[in-house]
């Protein structure tokens, strides 16, 4: 599929204990009907074509042919379909039995995969290590080898398969495929289900394909399968990196199957650079399988650095735990007797003012030993200076207010700038002199300067070079704007204090500015960033997937089309992103001599060890790439 996505399904076949001619008619039609909606992958259960419980009929020959016969009536009935397709199925080899999956391509079996680390109920079958090098078996009228360890390679995509419990053991089969460079393990099973097992075999989903950084396929046996001795759910899932991106439903009657898109794309930057994946131990196997030019129908997270679901409040109260106890530490290193920071009422400065209250409280100041400072300038309206001085009030904080219009007005003087001038001189004249202010105080104080720049400002090099760039310590500093605003709102809800929580709020709704230019005749903010830069949903989509997923512009401008579709036309998304583009390369001079401050997720720009790149790096290839978008 176009942009790097592999359309993929597990598939959980109503089955007839033992009666291979009917499974294998099952297996057949999801088979052409997931071809329709062309699927490149799809994944049955473990043993699905004779089901897992025959017992000793598994050494009954007549059996074992109705096997055979049933798998080239699925190869003859796939020969003209495009899906490589994977289902469990005995194979005889040199008379011992092995319980393998079978890998079939447009009729071909391009592989067959024992099962190597077998359960105390398995007794009818070898373990596959027992099995030869070069071992073929013949089958569906044609020779096949037997691969003790392989890995499928196509065009677009390439997997691996563990069977059942094995992945479940010590050593598991999907780790050495996924260090081998399997995009995508899959895990045909016939596990019985037990109260909580389901539970237990979601965690395991989640956890392997984020540790494996991998594409993660599970199929298990259900409808029509024997149940002598237990029952038998048909779960289904398919995972990304840790997420379940689509699930089945349990205890169906009838045949069922989940249908998702894979991101191969993404899972090979994540391991690019990463030791753990370029062993080269397995030999793979090709599939020529055409890479037809369809568009994924996948819809993507407009808000990708949100906390989502039942643990969301949990996720956020970490993260803000993450910056106050990282503070903390540096003020009991420094011995700092007070922290320092510029309050504007603006959301970021506001959030910096909720941590440092709260890293005090954990190094054992109160909040007298803040001093809070507001700088009221030419820019600032009266909505963002009556809550800044309501905010640090309710907090109790030592309060300081500042003008900065006589030292700039001055200042202009001394280097000959008109006033009326408003260019970036006249801008940033006022930020660096903000910081020089509480610079001073704190050197006065025995303070440290706490930064309140975010991640998203650092993206764009929205901020003033050694002026709000510049701080003792940025709190800030990997926290981008959407979730800025999830997290002061997150504080407003748990205050206990009605006066902070209705200002808190009404700050999370004022317009974004810097305040450096004055505001209209009504008092009201006349320079709003995102009119100058963008929108910062849209710059917080765009720097996610390109630093965290290494996506190049084509891909990010397809995707944020779908994210952000009735929001932003594609003409809209296409300015922007061609911004983000032009300014994060030019910009990485101020990245590269940040302060220091604490990594609350994966994706950061830290200079050490977050996003290291010269400052002087030329972005022309990202640059041109944005005007060739459609």
């Amino acid at each position: 599929m176009k942009y790097g996505f592999t359309r993929t399904a597990t598939a959980v076949p109503a089955i007839s204990a033992g009666d291979c001619k009917k499974n294998a008619k099952e297996i057949i039609d999801i088979v052409k009907e997931l071809a329709d909606r062309n699927t490149e992958l799809i994944l049955f259960p473990e043993l699905c074509l004779t089901s897992a419980n025959c017992g000793n009929l598994f050494l009954q020959h007549i059996f074992i042919r109705e096997c055979e016969k049933a798998m080239t009536e699925i190869a003859d009935c796939t020969r003209h379909l495009h899906p490589t397709i994977v289902f469990g199925a005995p194979v005889l080899y040199n008379n011992a039995l092995y319980n393998c999956a079978i890998v079939m391509h447009q009729g071909t079996i391009k592989g067959i995969v024992p099962k190597k680390i077998l359960s105390n109920k398995e007794r009818w079958f070898t373990s596959g290590n027992a099995l030869p090098c070069n071992a073929t078996a013949r089958i569906a009228n044609q020779e096949a080898p037997i691969l003790k360890d392989a890995i499928f390679t196509t065009e677009s995509y390439s997997f691996g398969i563990e069977i059942g419990t094995e992945s479940q053991a010590p050593f598991a089969p999907g780790a050495t495929l996924a260090c081998n460079g399997a995009d995508i393990i899959l895990n045909p099973s016939a596990s019985e289900e037990l109260a909580d097992s389901n539970r237990q075999t979601i965690n395991r989903i989640e956890t392997d394909s984020r540790r494996y950084i991998c594409g993660y396929m599970h199929s298990n046996i259900g409808c029509g399968e024997s149940t002598s001795h237990a029952s038998y759910a048909g779960y289904n899932a398919i995972a990304e990196c840790g997420n379940i991106m689509a699930q089945g439903e349990r205890f169906l009657t009838n045949s069922s199957y989940t249908v998702a898109e894979i991101d191969t794309d993404k899972i090979r930057n994540r391991r690019r650079g990463d030791i753990n994946f370029t062993r080269c131990d397995i030999p793979s196997v090709h599939i020529a399988q055409s890479n037809e030019n369809k568009e994924p129908e996948r819809d993507f997270n407009p808000l990708p650095f949100i906390p989502q679901g039942n643990m969301a409040k949990e996720r956020l109260e970490e993260i803000f735990m993450i910056q106050a106890t990282a503070l903390a530490q540096r003020i009991r290193h420094t011995r700092a007797a007070t922290c320092v920071l510029g309050i504007s009422g603006g959301l970021d400065s506001t959030l910096a003012l909720l941590v440092t209250e709260k890293a005090c409280l954990l190094a054992g100041k109160t909040s007298k030993d803040i001093i809070a400072v507001t700088m009221p300038g030419f820019g600032t309206s009266g909505r963002t200076y009556n809550n800044a001085i309501k905010l640090m009030q309710n907090m109790g904080v030592t309060i300081k207010e500042i003008s900065i219009k006589e030292a700039c007005t001055q200042h202009f003087k001394d280097i000959e700038h008109d006033i009326n001038n408003h260019d970036v001189t006249y801008e940033n004249s006022q930020a660096r002199e903000r910081t020089q202010i509480l610079m001073d105080i704190a050197n006065q104080k025995n303070g440290i300067v706490i930064g309140t720049g975010d991640l998203s400002e650092l993206a764009l090099g929205w901020a003033t070079y050694n002026g709000d760039h510049m701080s003792m310590y940025g709190v800030n500093a990997s926290v981008p704007k959407t979730l800025m605003q999830h997290l002061v709102r997150h504080v407003a809800e748990n205050s206990e204090n009605a006066d902070v929580k209705a200002t808190l709020l009404d700050i999370i709704d004022t317009p974004i500015s810097p305040e450096l230019i004055p505001a209209d005749n009504e008092g009201n903010i006349k320079q709003k960033t995102e009119d100058l830069v963008g929108p910062y949903e849209l710059h917080d989509f765009f720097l996610y997937h390109f630093i965290h997923n290494g996506f190049t512009p084509k891909k990010i401008f397809f995707m944020a089309k779908r994210a952000f579709s009735g929001t932003y036309d594609a003409e809209t998304i296409k300015k922007w992103l061609t911004t983000f583009m032009r300014r994060f390369f030019i910009q990485q001079f101020k990245r590269s001599c940040m302060p220091d401050g604490p990594i609350t997720g994966k994706c950061n720009l830290s200079s050490q060890g977050g996003w290291i790149m010269p400052a002087d790096i030329n972005g022309t290839a990202w640059n041109d790439a944005c005007k060739e978008l459609e």
